[in-house]
């Protein structure tokens, strides 16, 4: 049995590096779709909103204009607090929404509430205790 040549080896190693380049390509093409769609629909929502915007219609001052404090996640949390009595703790806020307790739970939930406090929507009147901001009144 005689080893392989030099010019085996290569054969073999040129076939594998064409078949990695086809299937990224591939990838590339699929990510280039769901990019595309990605973009047509932030087009079309920002089309939507200009054109309610142009209708005139009152406004619904209750919505958040931060589009992170509008998201689902964070509206479920100043939720928790619009029930709350006192302040409450990462951990605390994990309960009331029924999400896991651990370690990776609760610093996700205090990164988020972190962000609240530094829109000054909640306060931070000790160290991992958190509250609503009381209301700004615009003079």
């Amino acid at each position: 049995m005689t080893p392989p040549t030099l010019l085996t080896l290569l054969t073999e190693r040129e076939t594998a590096a064409g078949l990695v380049v086809e299937r990224l390509r591939a990838q590339i093409a699929s990510l280039t779709e769901q990019l595309t769609a990605a973009e047509t629909e932030v087009t079309e929502l920002a089309i939507t909103r200009k054109t309610l915007l142009s209708l005139g219609g009152p406004l619904d001052a209750a919505a958040p204009t931060d589009p992170t404090v509008a998201s689902p996640a964070y509206q479920q949390i100043l939720a928790v607090f619009h029930a709350a009595t006192a302040p409450m703790r990462a951990k605390d806020i994990c309960h009331a929404l029924g999400t896991g307790t651990a370690a990776k739970d609760t610093e996700g939930l205090r990164a988020k509430l972190k962000r609240l406090v530094a829109r000054q929507i909640l306060t931070e009147p000790e160290a991992g205790l958190f509250v609503l901001a009381p209301p700004t009144t615009s003079a």
